[in-house]
């Protein structure tokens, strides 16, 4: 049996998302996005409901294109709202619209968002050295940071909480405790 970090619970799902994507790097804007929307959403809610969720946003959201979400229109939003198989907040649907225009901008700015978001971890990852759940923190002074960055810009929901459990998300921090089996020094 692989020993995992200590969130994870028996669940074939959870155990998939840890084994295969927390934690890994992503460099590609896409899923990038896709993560930034499913953070927004589970904002005060636990990651297995967004998980299980998943694949009704995927469909919901048009698979996380962030060049249609950004151009939806107010029939798209009232439909959003009647989908029983996401999470039905009338604020974070139309944060995940307005941040998807804010992402088509860091985009056109930066080049890409990969370039902007990265660029505040060096481009690499930062790895920690955590042995026991109550060491990883749930926000650092580099979310604390990244989420005021994010909110002068417009974007909404990305608290340094939201922020953190996002950087862990994507990889740009590894939080992957020393008894977990995909921990790394």
């Amino acid at each position: 049996m692989k020993n995992r970090c200590f969130w994870v619970t028996d669940s074939k799902l959870y155990q998939d998302y840890h084994d295969n994507e927390w934690g890994t790097p992503v460099y590609d804007d896409q899923t990038l996005f896709e993560f930034l929307i499913l953070e927004t959403f589970q904002a005060g809610l636990s990651w297995i409901t967004i998980l299980n969720k998943r694949e009704n946003f995927r469909k919901a959201f048009d698979d996380f294109d962030y060049h249609k979400i950004a151009a939806y229109s107010e029939n798209k939003y009232n439909s959003l709202l009647q989908d029983a198989g996401i999470i039905r907040n009338k604020l974070k649907i139309k944060s995940a619209i307005s941040n998807a225009q804010l992402f088509l901008k860091i985009q056109k700015e930066y080049g890409s968002f990969s370039k902007f978001i990265w660029n505040y971890v060096d481009g690499k990852p930062i790895l920690n050295q955590f042995t026991k759940r109550e060491e990883v923190p749930a926000t650092t002074d580099l979310s604390d940071k990244i989420s005021k960055d994010l909110k002068k810009l417009g974007f909404k929901f990305v608290g340094s909480t939201v922020v953190y459990a996002y950087m862990q998300a994507v990889g740009m921090v590894n939080d992957h405790t020393s008894d977990c089996f995909k921990y790394q020094t």
